[in-house]
C-alpha cells in the first residue's frame, strides 16, 4: 500500500470517479449485509450503483425490487442490469418502461449467460432480443436512459479474433451505448493496450475498468477461468499458503487493487467500477487509498 499512500500524501494523485456493483440478495441475512454495504459506500458519492441480473434472468424480480429500493433510499443514480436471456421483446420492453417510469436513468445492457450455464452454447430466444446491440437499440429507441455495455480487454471467451471482438463492441456503440465497463483484470498494461487498440480503431467511447474485490483467491481463479481473464503468475505466488489466513488475503487484495487502480490513474483512466460482491469494506478502503473521502450529505 506504500505506493498508493505515497502518491496521495505527495498530492500527485488525481481525482477519480467510482461506481459500485451489487447483486440482489437471496436471504434476509444477505439483504441486511447489502444495505449495510450500500449505507457505508453512499457517502463516497459514487457516479452510480448498479444491481446485477442473474444468469438466465434468474433474479429478474429481485433485481427490479433492489434497484427501485436503492434509488429511493440513497438518492444515488442506480443502474439496472438487463439481459436478453429467457425473455421476449415485450417482457424486456416492459421492464425498461417500468424503470423509466420509476425515474431510473441508467441501464447496463448485456447479452447475458445461457440459462444452462456460462459454458453452454448461447441460443438467442426466438421472440427476444438476440444480442446486446439489439437490446441497446431497443432501450435507446424509446427513452433517454443512459446505457452501459460490457467490454473485454482480453476478448470475450466466445470471440474468435480481435476483429470480431471490436466489431461487436462497435455494433453496441452504433446502437447508442454511452460507455463500456470492462471485465476485471489485474495487469494495467492489458487495460492500457486495450484502450490503445480501441483508439486505433476509432472507438472513443468512455472505457471504465472493472475492479474485482475478491479475497478468496481460489474463487477468483475459478471466476477468471470462466471469464477468460488472466491472473498474473506473481499473484499465485503472493497468495500461496494463505488459504487459512483471511486477514492476510484481505490485506493483499486491497494492496493489489489499489496499485492496479493508481497505475491506471497515471495512464489517464479516471473512472473505476468496483465489483463489490456486496461487501463494503474492501471497496471503501480502496477508495480511501485512492484519495476519495466521504462527502457531506447536502452535496449529493
Amino acid at each position: 500500500m506504500t505506493g498508493s499512500l505515497a502518491r496521495i500524501n505527495s498530492g500527485t494523485y488525481r481525482p477519480i470517479e467510482v461506481s459500485f456493483e451489487f447483486f440482489p440478495p437471496k436471504t434476509p441475512q444477505m439483504e441486511e449485509k447489502l444495505w449495510q454495504s450500500v449505507k457505508k459506500l453512499t457517502p463516497l458519492n459514487p457516479a452510480f450503483m448498479s444491481v446485477t441480473y442473474g444468469a438466465g434472468g434468474s433474479t429478474r424480480d429481485r433485481t427490479q425490487k433492489t434497484v427501485l429500493a436503492m434509488s429511493e433510499q440513497t438518492g444515488i443514480n442506480v443502474a439496472a442490469h438487463l439481459t436478453c436471456i429467457d425473455a421476449s421483446k415485450a417482457q424486456v420492453d416492459e421492464v425498461v418502461r417500468s424503470y423509466r417510469d420509476a425515474g431510473i436513468k441508467h441501464i447496463v445492457a448485456l447479452r447475458g449467460d445461457p440459462v444452462s450455464g456460462i459454458n453452454a452454447k448461447y441460443e438467442p430466444a426466438l421472440d427476444g432480443y438476440s444480442y446486446a446491440a439489439d437490446l441497446v437499440r431497443a432501450i435507446k429507441s424509446d427513452s433517454k436512459i443512459k446505457v452501459s455495455v460490457a467490454a473485454y480487454p482480453e476478448r470475450h471467451p466466445e470471440s474468435g479474433s480481435w476483429q470480431e471482438e471490436l466489431d461487436n463492441l462497435r455494433r453496441k456503440i452504433d446502437a447508442g451505448a454511452d460507455q463500456a465497463i470492462t471485465q476485471f483484470g489485474f495487469d494495467p498494461d492489458v487495460m492500457i493496450d486495450f484502450q490503445d487498440r480501441l483508439l486505433a480503431e476509432g472507438i472513443s467511447i468512455p472505457l471504465v475498468p472493472g475492479i474485482m474485490l475478491q479475497p478468496n483467491f481460489t474463487g477468483l481463479v475459478r471466476m477468471a477461468k470462466m471469464c477468460g481473464t488472466t491472473i498474473p503468475k506473481w499473484m499465485f505466488n503472493v497468495f500461496e499458503g494463505t488459504e487459512n489466513d483471511p486477514v492476510t488475503r484481505q490485506l493483499l487484495t486491497a494492496n493489489i487493487v489499489a496499485e492496479y487502480c493508481t497505475n491506471l490513474q497515471e495512464a489517464g483512466f479516471r473512472r473505476f467500477h468496483f465489483y463489490t460482491l456486496n461487501s463494503a469494506d474492501f471497496a471503501y478502503a480502496t477508495c480511501r487509498l485512492l484519495g476519495l473521502r466521504p462527502q457531506p450529505k447536502a452535496s449529493q
